[in-house]
């Protein structure tokens, strides 16, 4: 993706690609390590297109997804009160926050695409090859977006009062992922402004539900068919605040992974800052924009639906608690027609994001040499888009639409993307620290608060025992609560496994060694190919 000079000690630490020729017509060399004296960018081959409204919206707009549309029912569900359910929101915000203050210093400090992908390859140099290894494994195989498509699928159908079966649900959120895959494989600039359109709807709804229920809560208007609507909470409903809390262990780590996941796309722009203008300062204001606005906007639509919405319906409605909100507040045709399609699209907006993001993440991978058929995954050609990295995205993503069962696939999703999530988190918030002790010298334009550092890794280490402890209340009827804390160290454990096999168990029967040679595709992308050298006898 860009012509990039690599050091062999620190390959992230070379200078910018983009060098300016000299008198002479010759490019003059990067020194190497210029980085650790300041910040220098890398730039993609496809340009810098992405000014602060566009990065604004690639990190709003992967936030609000169906996360606030969908996820509050859900929490509700499994924490039992509103007392507690609210609670988990900002527990959960402040928890995020910690978070985001260690992926801006990090991305201040290397500001390119990639995101943890780079911040684990920059820090943990040994073993050689192993903290590659374990991202491509995971974003391979966990990589996907299918929860958004799922919820656009849910909301699309019930906008138009139908009930199909399994195969029309799963069929309808293919397509839209299908859709979107080829808007961005073949018309880049255009899919920029889809989604950056699509993005400002999403916010816009949010805005307008809370709106609707300040109005249903001053002048309580009743509607045909429904009755007054009733507050989960309110003067008259304070007692039962705390009602049927669940406060086990397990319960809570999985709905705060619920949480997690609606506050995601913090982080987003961290994996396409090589097309970011001016991206350290551009990455400072956007994350803490769009924390602002999601923790602001999030914890107004949660008392928005506990206001007009009875606690048993939330509980009861699954992932269309938006879908319920809408029909209480405006009645029949348009609550339940027209602005559940809104939720669609918003759900649809969040796909195309989180599509675009992750095929750039994809593409790095590829880049360094840790992807079969590399040189084409890399390629920008034939429509100057990351073709190779839309399509890695795309397998797994239908893949996990199709296979789960419909009724438990969005709660599954959520938590065995949110599990392993806590592992990289840890490992990436321990490096900050060892960071910082190792490496005083390194510049940094932001720097987080120790603190919330070392607050961060321990929430970690908490999150990921969680799961291992049963719920007060557990479905007999559902899986297993700990499946999805199994599949996420199953992820894991075999990115260990492959790694341990082509980098020490195959050299070692074969007789060579892996070696890193840089390659330039026709494109002008810059590949990493990891050669196999003879050991010398």
């Amino acid at each position: 993706m860009a012509n990039t000079s690599l050091d062999e000690e620190r390959p992230l630490l070379a200078q910018s690609s983009v060098l300016s020729p000299d008198d002479n017509g010759q490019t003059p060399q990067p020194e190497h390590g210029r980085l650790e004296d300041d910040v220098l960018p890398e730039d993609s081959i496809l340009g810098r297109n992405i000014g602060w409204r566009s990065a604004y919206i690639i990190a709003i707009s992967r936030v609000i997804g169906s996360g606030i549309f969908a996820v509050p029912g859900v929490i509700l569900k499994s924490a039992g009160s509103v007392g507690l359910s609210l609670t988990l929101w900002v527990g959960g915000a402040v928890i995020v926050a910690a978070g985001l203050a260690v992926s801006l210093e990090y991305g201040c400090m290397l500001p390119r695409s990639g995101g943890d992908k780079v911040y684990l390859e920059f820090t943990y140099t040994r073993p050689r090859f192993l903290a590659s290894t374990l991202i491509a494994v995971q974003a391979v195989l966990l990589g996907f977006t299918a929860s958004n498509c799922v919820i656009f699928s849910q909301y699309t159908f019930f906008a138009f009062d139908s009930e199909p079966g399994d195969a029309w649900r799963k069929g309808l959120a293919v397509a839209l992922l299908t859709v979107i895959t080829v808007i961005h494989g073949v018309w880049y600039r255009a899919g920029i402004r889809i989604q950056n359109f699509l993005g400002w709807v999403k916010v816009g709804l949010v805005v307008f539900m809370v709106l609707s229920a300040l109005y249903v809560v001053i002048f309580r208007p009743s509607r045909d068919g429904l009755e007054e609507p009733t507050a989960s909470f309110g003067p008259d409903g304070w007692d039962g605040l705390w009602e049927g809390s669940d406060w086990s262990f397990g319960t809570i780590a999985t709905s705060l992974f619920k949480v997690f996941y609606s506050y995601a796309g913090l982080t987003n722009l961290n994996n396409v800052l090589n097309e970011v203008k001016d991206p350290v300062r551009t990455l400072k204001s956007v994350s803490l924009s769009a924390l602002v606005t999601a923790c602001f906007l999030y914890l107004l639509a949660n008392l928005a639906y506990f206001a007009v919405v009875p606690t048993e319906e939330i509980k009861q409605s699954g992932q269309l608690i938006a879908a319920l909100f809408f029909e209480r507040v405006f009645g029949q045709n348009v609550g339940r027609r027209f602005l559940p399609l809104a939720v669609a699209l918003s759900a649809a907006g969040n796909v195309m994001v989180v599509t675009f993001a992750l095929a750039r993440l994809n593409q790095e991978i590829a880049r360094a040499g840790f992807l079969p058929f590399s040189r084409y995954l890399s390629s920008s050609k034939p429509f100057n888009a990351p073709m190779g990295g839309l399509i890695v995205h795309y397998i797994p993503s239908v893949l996990v639409i199709v296979l789960p069962p419909t009724n438990e696939v969005y709660s599954f999703i959520l938590e065995v993307e949110g599990y392993p999530g806590q592992i990289y988190g840890f490992a990436v918030t321990v490096g900050l620290i060892w960071l910082r002790y190792k490496r005083p010298d390194l510049k940094r334009p932001f720097k987080a608060w120790m603190p919330a550092v070392f607050f961060r890794a321990l929430l970690c280490l908490v999150l990921l025992a969680a799961p291992f402890f049963p719920p007060s209340n557990p479905d007999p009827d559902g899986l297993w609560y700990a499946t999805y804390a199994v599949v996420g160290v199953g992820v894991v454990v075999f990115g260990l496994l492959y790694w341990l096999i082509w980098t020490v168990i195959l050299p070692r029967l074969g007789g060579y060694t892996l070696e890193e040679k840089e390659d330039v595709l026709d494109d002008g992308t810059t590949i990493t190919v990891l050669a196999r050298v003879p050991k010398a006898e």
